[in-house]
């Protein structure tokens, strides 16, 4: 007897990433070195006070569950953080803790959108948006953004659709190009959002992350808006799982309810833990101080190398580079750069279905002198 699988698990494409990340792995197995460009992830560990938070958690807490949103301690502790980096009052009963910002985007989809409704996003965009709408049912609309929209969404792409979106996910700074979104912007697309009813899901997962311009949070210019954050990047707890959402009044008790028959609680231990998190600044400052010099090094050194076109990189840890001049196969082109030199990186396509196989994007949230040293292998590898 054949089983049958479900048809739309069969919809889902992989995230290409994660596959790159095991083909660096079974080069490092085999004894190869490999230098990590592919993986968007910080290379150093977690604050200390937030390891000697956790290890006093174990000695001292059952570490049972929690309620569906939080410990009230660290939903506080959230708040207050939006009043010193935004200067924003957040209802703590807005705030929900999910297990990593994955869960968050999950809950908030299936609790904004129907099956069969269409939710606006550029691209080249973070995959897993829309790999998630498909797995739920709902239509990703791509809307192809370049360097004239420094890759983000605008009223005039969203007017430009053949038909109305019920949803937009903003991401700001984005993944994989690192541009972000400024006050002006994001005011002019939380207005037209609110005019046309479109329920906009802003993606703040790295801010802290930023070099150029500050970040811009779309809570300032729609106090209702539906806010996805995450303590994987800035914060440099990846493992640990641990996300929160900023919940529009309207979607308290529906995410709510989703959240604890989904999850019943994000890990305990990563929630005292996380607590401390919020007294690291000065530790965190360091990490991004190393992204900048990281970036310095990318945005100096692969025009010398043969990739002159690259994304404006204002925040989070990528180079975005178009690499049509030298292919047209962005995944044979990773695929070799790993194999012939240990350079991983990810081709395009996890990101731009459309155009992604002649770009390929570099994270730099690694060591420098492996920045350096991949530069210096890439300079003689692509031009001999």
């Amino acid at each position: 007897m054949v089983l049958k699988v479900a048809g739309r698990g069969l919809l889902v494409p992989p995230f290409i990433v994660m596959d790159v990340m095991q083909a660096a792995a079974d080069r490092e197995a085999e004894g190869s070195d490999v230098l990590h460009l592919e993986v968007g992830q910080p290379s150093t560990s977690a604050p200390r006070g937030v390891i000697d938070a956790a290890k006093r958690a174990l000695d001292q807490d059952k570490l049972g569950y929690t309620m569906a949103f939080g410990l009230p301690k660290l939903r506080e502790c959230i708040a207050e953080h939006y009043r010193a980096w935004y200067g924003l009052e957040v209802p703590v009963k807005r705030i929900a803790v999910t297990k990593g910002s994955s869960a968050g985007f999950l809950l908030s989809f299936l609790a904004a959108f129907d099956a069969g409704d269409r939710v606006a996003m550029v691209s080249p965009g973070y995959p897993a948006y829309r790999n998630i709408l498909i797995a739920l049912g709902v239509e990703p609309v791509l809307m192809l953004s370049g360097p004239e929209h420094r890759f983000q969404p605008t009223p005039a792409l969203l007017d430009a659709l053949d038909r109305p979106v019920d949803g937009l996910i903003l991401a700001s700074p984005s993944n994989p190009t690192g541009t972000m979104v400024g006050a002006e912007e994001m005011r002019a697309l939380t207005d037209y959002c609110l005019a046309k009813g479109i329920r906009m899901i802003s993606d703040e997962i790295y801010h802290g992350i930023g070099f150029r311009t500050p970040w811009v949070s779309a809570l300032e210019s729609d106090p209702n808006a539906l806010v996805i954050n995450s303590f994987s990047k800035y914060f440099s707890m990846t493992g640990w799982r641990l996300g929160w959402m900023v919940v529009p009044p309207d979607m308290v008790r529906v995410i709510e309810c989703l959240a604890q028959n989904m999850f019943i609680s994000s890990p305990t231990l990563s929630q005292h833990a996380a607590i401390a998190a919020f007294d690291c600044h000065e530790e965190l400052a360091t990490n991004v101080q190393r992204y900048n010099r990281n970036r310095e090094v990318l945005l100096n050194e692969l025009p010398k190398a043969g990739l002159p076109d690259l994304a404006p990189a204002d925040g989070a840890f990528y180079v975005y580079a178009n690499v049509a001049e030298i292919t047209n196969d962005s995944v044979d082109f990773c695929r070799r750069m790993l194999s012939e030199i240990g350079v991983a990186c990810t081709p395009g396509v996890d990101f731009d279905p459309d155009r992604g196989h002649a770009s390929i994007r570099f994270s730099f949230a690694g060591l420098t002198e492996d920045m350096v040293e991949a530069c210096r292998r890439m300079k003689v590898w692509i031009k001999p």
